[in-house]
């Protein structure tokens, strides 16, 4: 883009009324641009000396226009002014006389003019002189209302002149041009129509139309997506054909046929086709009234005898079936009742068949065909099968009875206390292969006592302790200065062995010993299934010693045997006794095996004045029984 350089600077090309503004700086040296400037400069002369009007066009250029002008304006000032006095403006004390050169030390900013007297400063078209008399600032056309935009335009300043730039679009099929004036776009010249092959692409304002190229012969016509349709020549407001014929349309044209004479119902024209005659309607092989009725012809019409079972329709003439099931519902067949021609029959639904009356419907007894793979039962209309205990109905056909796997069901796991085998019909219950019994209930198992069977292996030197599910021989014997004790206890769950103090004459010793007695015991128990809380397993009794002085008190303690803390004791008072509960904290999976070591320490004074000593074998069974 080209600008023009007037005295060193350079001046960029805008358009007034609306025209674009141009930028940037050319590639032109400043001899060429001061060279083009005074050509300008010399057509703004040669103008003012013709006599012409001092205002440029707008092919000149903006910048050249402001150059011619303002030297048209100093020729009618000077008025002696001729096309070859360029020396005069070149010696004059205004370095050029149109722009001031900031480098040339020139007094003004835009125009300047030596009169000779002084030098006078002027601004080009689209400004104003400043107070000040050199500088010039820029006119807002579009505030001052001296812009020429038209309606549907706004005013936009620019720097020394303005611009009009159109409020809305122009709409499809438009395009707005540099004179602010929407132009219609020619869709077929500039290729952006969508015509499909075969069509021919004609502009329209706005928008444009696609005609085919294929021409339809006489009788058709193209319609709009070029494909040839017949032309219906009978419906066009001029009839083709005369009176007394009438219009058949044909394929691409039509044929006129003469009019026939029009017989009514019943008649028809005669072989001259000049009259009507009667039509027999009952003549053979004609059977109007249905096979088997009988036909009566009669001038223009015939009328029909029916048969039993049906009825004259007169409307068509004919003879109609009567449907007798419609006719008389619910009151000719118990049941179901089914329309033949000229008749009806009965039936009857599922479950059900018909009576020898033909009309009524009893019951089937479907059990007597052995329906059911156990048990049958006859209902009105049906059977239901069932099955005996231990079996159930089949939800695939409802007549097969399919074992109860009583062992699958949720609450299996409960029926029997240790397996459940499911047999045809019920279940069996049954328990470890050895030391459990099953019990009278069929479902429980029950220990095996072997010490009181005498089943056991145990020697003469040993004692039988039965457990869970099986026995245990220990051989207890006592220390020395202790004997067994006769009162040996049995108990349900616990068997004890206790050896007491017996000192022999004189030995200090051993009367000063604390412990009194030493006792074993065993305790069988079952691992519990769910343990959610302590269990309470021995509970030690203790028979508080008479002290006149002072009342003793109990200690409980646990001093070998409770690995990983599986067990504790506490101190109880229960029915004016002390008693000593070990409990089972943990829970343990057997088969376990521990011995607890158990001291009851009776302190008179902060001293121990009496123990005894409970050695307590813990058999955990594998069972939860």
């Amino acid at each position: 883009m080209c600008r023009c350089c007037v005295g060193g600077v350079a001046m960029g090309s805008e358009r007034l009324g609306g025209a674009p503004v141009l930028g940037g700086f050319s590639t032109l040296t400043l001899h060429s641009c001061s060279q083009r400037c005074c050509h300008c400069c010399l057509l703004g002369r040669a103008a003012q000396a013709a006599g012409q009007s001092c205002e440029y066009t707008l092919m000149v250029g903006y910048q050249c226009g402001l150059v011619f002008r303002a030297c048209c304006v100093k020729g009618q000032e000077t008025a002696d002014f001729a096309p070859g006095d360029i020396g005069d403006i070149q010696e004059s004390r205004c370095p050029s006389p149109w722009l001031h050169d900031p480098g040339g030390g020139g007094p003004c900013k835009q125009q300047c003019r030596d009169t000779g007297e002084e030098v006078v400063c002027s601004c080009f078209v689209g400004y104003q002189l400043l107070p000040d008399s050199v500088s010039c600032e820029d006119i807002n056309e579009c505030v001052m209302g001296e812009h020429n935009c038209r309606l549907g335009e706004s005013c936009v300043n620019t720097v020394g002149s303005f611009r009009c730039q159109r409020d809305s679009s122009c709409g499809t099929g438009y395009e707005l041009t540099e004179d602010n004036d929407c132009k219609d776009i020619d869709e077929c010249g500039t290729g952006i129509h969508n015509c499909p092959p075969g069509f021919i692409c004609q502009n329209t304002l706005g928008s444009f139309r696609c005609r085919p190229q294929l021409q339809c012969k006489n009788g058709f016509i193209q319609d709009a997506l070029g494909n040839c349709i017949d032309i219906n020549e009978c419906l066009s407001i001029s009839a083709p054909c005369p009176v007394g014929q009438t219009c058949i349309n044909t394929e691409g044209s039509y044929t006129c046929q003469k009019n026939v004479p029009n017989c009514g119902r019943g008649y028809h024209l005669n072989e001259e086709g000049t009259r009507c005659v009667d039509v027999d309607e009952c003549a053979a092989p004609a059977e109007p009234c249905g096979p088997g009725h009988l036909c009566t012809n009669s001038p223009g019409s015939f009328r029909c005898e029916c048969k039993a079972g049906y009825y004259f329709d007169g409307i068509s003439r004919t003879c109609v079936d009567i449907n007798e099931c419609r006719r008389y519902p619910g009151r000719l067949c118990g049941h179901k009742c089914e329309n033949t021609p000229g008749s009806y029959f009965c039936s009857c639904t599922v479950g059900f068949r018909l009576s020898a009356d033909g009309r009524s419907c009893e019951d089937v007894n479907e059990c007597s065909s052995n329906p059911c793979s156990q048990e049958c039962a006859n209902v009105y209309g049906s059977y239901q099968c069932y099955c005996r205990r231990g079996y159930q109905l089949s939800d695939v056909d409802g007549v097969t009875c399919e074992d109860i796997d009583e062992c699958a069901l949720p609450t299996g796991g409960h029926i029997c206390s240790y397996r459940c085998v499911n047999i045809a019909g019920s279940f069996q219950c049954s328990c470890p292969p050895s030391g459990y019994r099953l019990a009278p209930n069929g479902r429980n198992c029950q220990d095996i006592d072997e010490c009181v069977t005498g089943i056991h292996n145990c020697s003469i030197n040993e004692t039988c302790f039965n457990i869970q599910g099986g026995f245990r021989c220990l051989a207890f014997e006592c220390p020395k200065n202790y004997r067994r004790s006769a009162d040996t206890l049995r108990q349900e769950k616990t068997d004890t062995v206790r050896c007491v103090k017996s000192c022999r004459p004189n030995d200090v010793t051993c009367v000063l010993d604390p412990v009194h007695t030493i006792s074993h015991t065993v305790v069988s128990l079952p691992t519990f299934r769910e343990f959610t809380r302590p269990e309470e397993i021995i509970f030690l009794r203790a028979i508080m010693p008479v002290y006149p002085a002072n009342h003793a008190d109990i200690i409980f303690d646990i001093t070998e045997g409770n690995l990983r803390d599986s067990f504790d004791i506490i101190k109880r008072y229960m029915d004016g006794m002390t008693v000593g509960v070990v409990r089972q904290v943990r829970p343990i999976v057997g088969p376990f095996h521990a011995v607890l070591k158990l001291e009851m320490n009776y302190v008179v004074g902060g001293v121990v004045s009496h123990r005894n000593v409970v050695n307590v074998h813990i058999f955990v069974s594998e069972y939860w029984f």
